[in-house]
């Protein structure tokens, strides 16, 4: 019997197509808001959960990110990468320049900016909880509206496609991470996700802390910080390394790590997705 893997819906969005990559025949069930998708594994109502992590345009997903740190008990078991190429839908009988209102997800109207600014320069843009979503948005709008979604999407959902990739960057890609009870296997080709903090500031002190990296040579892939959701100024650092924490290496390391913070959590060692051509 296959797993039970969450994603943010409805079908047609991009996270649909990651769980789709990530695991074919598993059964995919739809939610609507990324933490009720993280809440559904959290909570057993089903085995998995695919969300989106880090877009190669836009950067980190913070809502993602903060509730991995602050909220959930998952650990990211795998990843898949996937490419995104956003078009503009419509319905049949609206005119591009009467178009008032584009609807779409605040990242796939971030990712086409510059397509917007020329061609639809006085438009106002509206958020909808998906891109799928968005053509349903559309369509229920008193004024003339476009939206931002996915081939897909407008195939699932009989929608009218004005133009594709739109993207204001070809290679568009987003990461996606699925979130399980147990983190993954140990493969030979691993990254390891880590969050901490520090009780009190001090010159040096994450340079020093970094340090149990660097003198073990364990390769430092991504490195970043976001507010410690307690006092103005003061934050969690997120840091991805090469390597599984069962890996001796790896695991001195973030023994050295962990004396040295106040807070420290593994997110999750998982086998490492290759970037898209």
């Amino acid at each position: 019997m296959g797993i039970r893997l969450a994603y943010l819906g409805p079908p047609g969005t991009y996270s649909e197509e990651a769980a789709v990559d990530y695991a074919p025949e598993a059964a995919h069930v739809a939610y609507s808001s990324i933490p009720a998708v993280v809440r559904s594994a959290d909570e057993g109502e089903v085995d998995e959960a695919i969300v989106p992590i880090e877009n190669s345009l836009e950067g980190t997903v913070t809502f993602t990110v903060d509730l991995l740190i602050h909220q959930s008990k998952l650990k990211i078991k795998g990843e898949v990468v996937v490419a995104i190429h956003h078009c503009l839908l419509a319905q049949p009988d609206t005119r591009i320049e009467d178009v008032r209102v584009v609807y779409s997800h605040p990242q796939a109207i971030a990712q086409c900016r510059s397509y917007l600014s020329r061609q639809l320069p006085d438009a106002e843009h509206v958020a909808s909880l998906s891109t799928a979503s968005a053509i349903e948005d559309m369509r229920k709008s008193r004024h003339p509206a476009a939206a931002i979604s996915s081939r897909r999407a407008a195939d699932i959902l009989d929608a009218n496609i004005v133009e594709s990739n739109i993207e204001d960057v070809s290679n568009n890609q987003t990461r996606f991470v699925a979130l399980a009870a147990k983190d993954g296997r140990r493969t030979g080709y691993d990254r390891t996700s880590i969050c901490f903090d520090f009780s009190e500031d001090a010159p040096g002190i994450l340079y020093d802390t970094l340090g149990e990296l660097a003198s073990r040579s364990v390769n430092m892939i991504k490195i970043e910080s976001r507010p410690d959701r307690r006092s103005l100024g003061r934050y969690v650092f997120l840091i991805d390394v090469e390597g599984h924490r069962d890996d001796a290496v790896v695991r001195d390391a973030l023994a050295g790590v962990e004396a040295r913070a106040s807070m420290f959590k593994i997110l999750g060692s998982y086998p490492r997705a290759e970037a898209l051509e």
